[in-house]
Formats: C-alpha cells, sequence, structure tokens
C-alpha cells in the first residue's frame, strides 16, 4: 500500500485535507437551490463510500509495504472494526446536523462555529490520546486559530445588521455539531496502529482499511439519521424517499462530487497522520475553516453589503489563521 514516507509530504497531505474539507460544501450550496440538503446528503454519504472502496482497491491494495486491504480486514480485531465504525456514527451525526447549519445558517456561520470549535476540541482530544508534537506550538496555533474563529463570528455580526439575520437555530445546531465533530477522528485513529503503517500490529488497521469501516458506519448511520431528519426536519416541510428518486443525474452527481472531495480529504489526512501525529494532522485537516471563509468572502461575495470596517476584521481572521495554522506545521518539525 501507499504509506507517507516524510513530514513535509504529510503536511502536503493535510493541506490537500483542508482545501477538500474547506469546499465540499460548495456543493451543498449549489445543490440546494432546487434540492432540500436532507436529499443531497444521501449522495454526499454515497460519495465518501464510493472514494473509500476505490482508495482501498487502490492505493490501499498495491506495493510491497504494509498489508493489503483484504489482507488487513481479515485479520482486523473486531474492537478495532467497531471502533471505526463508531467514529463513522459519530461523525455523521455531527455532519447531517453541520449540513443542517448550512442550510439554516449559511457557511459564514456553520463553519466557524462547528468546524472552529470541532479543531480546538478535537486537537485537544486528539493530542491526550497521541502525544506527539511540541504542545506549546500546538496549542498556541490552536489559540491563534480560536482568536480568528471570533474575529469571523465579529464580522459576520457586522454584516448581519444589512439584509442578513443571523440564525440563533442555526448557532445552536452549530455547537453541537462542533462538539460531536471533535471526537470521531479518535475512534477512527485507535482503530490503526499510528506508530507503524508499514508492519501493523496484530488485530490492528491500516488507513485504508480503517476509513472504508468508518464510512460504512456513516452509510449505515444515515438511514437512521437521515430517515429522521427527513420525516422531521430542523427547516421546512417533511420529505421522503420518492422525492430523492425524482432527482435528476446532474443533481444526484453534485451530492456524489461533494462526498468524494470530502473523501480525498479524509483519506489523505488519516495517512498523513502516522508521521504528522493526530492532533497536528487533524488541526490542519480542520483549518478548513480558513478555506470556507476565502469561499464565503471572495467567490460567493457573503460579506459584499457589510458595513465599513469589516474588511479589517475579515483581514484579521486571515491571519490570525495563518499564523494559527503555520504553528501547528512548525510543532511537528
Amino acid at each position: 500500500m501507499f504509506i507517507v514516507q516524510n513530514y513535509g509530504v504529510a503536511v502536503f497531505f493535510c493541506i490537500i485535507t483542508m482545501l477538500c474539507w474547506g469546499s465540499w460544501a460548495n456543493t451543498q450550496k449549489l445543490a440546494g437551490k432546487t434540492w432540500r440538503f436532507e436529499l443531497f446528503y444521501w449522495d454526499y454519504v454515497i460519495g465518501i463510500l464510493l472514494f473509500s472502496i476505490l482508495s482501498a482497491f487502490t492505493l490501499g491494495s498495491v506495493g510491497d509495504k504494509g498489508r493489503h486491504f483484504l489482507d488487513d480486514l481479515h485479520q482486523a480485531d473486531p474492537a478495532n472494526i467497531v471502533s471505526a465504525l463508531l467514529g463513522g456514527v459519530i461523525f455523521n451525526a455531527a455532519n447531517i446536523l453541520f449540513s443542517a447549519a448550512i442550510a439554516i445558517a449559511g457557511m459564514a456561520v456553520a463553519f466557524p462555529v462547528a468546524i472552529g470549535l470541532a479543531l480546538v476540541l478535537g486537537v485537544l482530544v486528539n493530542y491526550y490520546a497521541s502525544q506527539k508534537g511540541s504542545p506549546v506550538f500546538i496549542f498556541t496555533g490552536v489559540a491563534l486559530v480560536a482568536v480568528a474563529i471570533v474575529i469571523n463570528a465579529l464580522a459576520y455580526r457586522r454584516a448581519s445588521t444589512g439584509n442578513q439575520k443571523l440564525s440563533s437555530k442555526g448557532i445552536v445546531i452549530s455547537l453541537i455539531a462542533g462538539v460531536l465533530m471533535s471526537f470521531f477522528y479518535r475512534f477512527i485513529a485507535a482503530s490503526m496502529d499510528l506508530d507503524n503503517f508499514e508492519l501493523p500490529a496484530a488485530g490492528k488497521m491500516t488507513p485504508y482499511t480503517a476509513v472504508l469501516v468508518f464510512s460504512v458506519g456513516i452509510f449505515l448511520s444515515n438511514f437512521i439519521f437521515n430517515t429522521i431528519l427527513m420525516k422531521k426536519p430542523l427547516q421546512g416541510m417533511p420529505t421522503g424517499y420518492a422525492a430523492y428518486f425524482k432527482g435528476s443525474l446532474p443533481t444526484h452527481m453534485v451530492g456524489v462530487l461533494g462526498g468524494i472531495i470530502w473523501g480525498i480529504g479524509n483519506s489523505l489526512n488519516l495517512i498523513a497522520a502516522g508521521q504528522a501525529g493526530t492532533a497536528i494532522s487533524y488541526g490542519l485537516g480542520q483549518g478548513a475553516t480558513l478555506v470556507a471563509a476565502f469561499w464565503g468572502v471572495f467567490i460567493w461575495k457573503e460579506f459584499k453589503n457589510a458595513p465599513q470596517g469589516t474588511g479589517k476584521l475579515i483581514m484579521a481572521m486571515f491571519l490570525f489563521f495563518i499564523a494559527g495554522l503555520g504553528l501547528l506545521v512548525y510543532a511537528g518539525l
């Protein structure tokens, strides 16, 4: 299987993760013009599962290093399989709420609140479990990112005095999603031997196997979580599976593309975790808020009608984010 051999490549993979995790929501924004987010989310989950299968049978099954996917799955300890599955269930609960928050309050609120909170709590959780990297630089970097998140929230509040309305429901849902999101990574990481991907301990899984099991957990739990949300939506009228199957192929493919984009980021992040450590790898990946802010500010023009002075807050937010992520990178050197 393909294994990252040095820290520089690991950081590069984490940056790609950040780009993917910060960009997939654009597909929901595009589909949301004509498509309920609950229906979009089914395609998104299918996209995640499809990419994990493709990854397992390609990068996870080539080369002479590490265990090939099928061999690895066959020897995996049931407890580790359950751990990765549980990670998928927790992630799905968090992400479906996060998607609801995007639909209700927009990317400008959902990303800084949910993903920002997930970054701060997730780094703490993952560093406690696997203490790799300088704690001073890791936690200073997280503190700077937290400041950037607060500045982002202030900028949005200024913008909301115009023609936008701040959604308290969206904020509450984002907070719940962020807390749940901070824990999923630990469960999938616990199912792998992070110290040796080339010769992993018996019963532990390689990243490719763990990602596939994790994705199955997302897919299976979606029959529960999304069905409930379709029947009792947080916003709008109930919908059903009949509406899903009435969607056009291009509409479905937008959601699948969103899942593939997120799945690429997730796989690369876990492959990088062996070299970078889970706290740094997860923290850099969740810098996705910076990417989402870029999309919101420069592409979707979400702050177009904001009062004078908001631009300075946005610039400060970007600077604090970049400084914080830079410290996270330096922490592993």
